[in-house]
């Protein structure tokens, strides 16, 4: 695209291909050229795109009603969109708020966790939210301020809220040399109590935290039991979980709530991306019956909301998504294809000798998944920042027709680079395939590139 653009771009010096069309797992330049899309761009496009029952789902809402103002109406689409996923929900959550991305939907979730205590005559010194080290949580001011993404955070510092932080779950770099996994939890969740009880339980509304991490970490999972341990703090100190599931939720892990998998329930949840796969913006902040309760017998208000909150379209395409994912039986094959994807990234490894000293970590659930990069693998010390390793890798696979999320400071919050791979819940076995051997072709380019070998 030209330099001449009148579009406010991410990066100011960098000229994009335009995107004219796509279809199924591919996006097509205005040069023809075409990529395949292993990231669903943020992990949000899990059918791929252009989905036809999805599409139609639109085109049919719009025809029937394009927009009701929520001072006034409630409609069907949100009505049903909100009984679907309740109806499917960890036990207790029995609302749903709707609005148009994951900051929107986890800035709810942090003002709605303030205003029942508030409702409960508490909320005078409750002001701490409690989140993790290497996590992150929207791009709006107040979520921006419970996130530790260095590069989105240090240039707004002087105008975000103060932090209280515990450390992240981080099996890679976090769990000690001979330290059983048992031992890791029990560990952070000491570490949890003590923040509680150094701030005062009575001062601190909740501890919010991705179920699995996304794309700061780099696709995380926690320890078996941590969050069984985590619930049980928050349990016994009177305060709220937060779950944002933003990345890792909506079937992105093999599961509708990636909670599921670790058997436990928030108090309030947060979804968006694979909600509606793309086709239009949205986010869901899912709301434990007592806190509904709570301000229902209170001032009777939710004291929040958005012009576009609940918005017919947008509820009808995110329905008609996840249909699509139910009827398909595509979380199974999520579940299926994860392990494949996995296996196949390993064993890829075995002919790539020089590759593999550098790649230090493949870790993830389901089709999100992360091949963590090291300077040397021993002792996994990352590659210099100043290398900018991650940039290269995306644009190096980019130009072999690959779409790939490389992201940067997992480590330390400069240093450290992963690849994160969120490829759609339909692609095939050739598609795997494609995704495996691209990628590591274009490892090896730049890794020759740059003399790393």
């Amino acid at each position: 695209m030209s330099n001449e653009s009148s579009v406010l771009q991410r990066d100011l010096r960098h000229a994009y291909p335009c995107a004219v069309s796509a279809e199924g797992h591919y996006i097509v330049d205005s040069e023809g050229r075409r990529y395949f899309d292993a990231s669903g761009g943020a992990a949000i496009s899990c059918l791929g795109h252009c989905q036809e029952d999805v599409v139609r789902a639109l085109v049919e809402q719009a025809q029937r009603l394009d927009f009701a103002h929520t001072a006034f109406f409630s409609n069907v689409a949100v009505e049903e969109l909100a009984d679907f996923l309740c109806s499917r929900a960890p036990s207790g959550l029995t609302h749903a708020y709707f609005s148009c991305g994951g900051s929107e939907a986890m800035e709810a979730a942090f003002k709605i966790a303030h205003q029942y205590f508030q409702e409960r005559g508490e909320g005078t010194n409750r002001r701490w939210i409690i989140t993790r080290e290497q996590s992150y949580h929207g791009n709006t001011l107040g979520a921006l301020s419970f996130a530790s993404n260095d590069a989105r955070r240090i240039p707004y510092s002087a105008i975000l809220l103060r932090q209280a932080k515990v450390s992240a779950c981080d099996l890679y770099r976090g769990l000690n040399s001979g330290e059983s996994h048992s031992d890791y939890t029990a560990r952070l969740k000491g570490e949890l109590q003590d923040k509680i009880d150094e701030l005062g339980a009575e001062n601190v509304i909740a501890f919010a935290a991705e179920t699995m991490s996304g794309s700061t970490l780099g696709a995380m999972p926690p320890t078996e039991g941590y969050w069984h341990a985590m619930r049980e703090v928050c349990d016994r100190n009177g305060i709220l979980l937060i779950l944002d599931e933003v990345m890792c939720g909506s079937g992105r892990t093999g599961y509708l709530f990636a909670c599921t998998e670790d058997g436990i329930s928030p108090d309030l949840l947060a979804m968006s991306k694979g909600l509606g796969g793309g086709v239009q913006p949205i986010g869901a902040t899912l709301v434990a019956g007592r806190i509904v309760e709570a301000m229902r017998d209170g001032s009777g208000i939710l004291r929040h909301g958005h012009s576009f909150m609940s918005h017919p379209i947008i509820c009808a395409t995110a329905l008609a998504t996840q249909r699509v994912i139910e009827e398909q039986g595509l979380l199974a094959k999520v579940r299926a294809d994860g392990k494949v994807l996995h296996a196949k990234l390993a064993e890829a490894l075995d002919s790539r000798a020089c590759l593999a000293t550098h790649i230090g970590d493949l870790r993830g659930r389901g089709l999100l998944r992360a091949v963590e990069l090291v300077a040397e693998k021993s002792s996994k010390r990352p590659f210099p920042a100043e290398l900018h390793l991650y940039k290269r890798v995306r644009e190096c696979a980019l130009e072999r027709g690959l779409i790939c999320y490389p992201g940067a400071g997992n480590a330390d919050g400069v240093s450290g680079e992963h690849i994160l791979l969120a490829p759609p819940f339909t692609m095939t076995s050739s598609d795997i395939d494609f995704l495996v051997e691209t990628l590591y072709d274009s490892l090896e380019q730049v890794f020759s590139e740059l003399d790393i070998f």
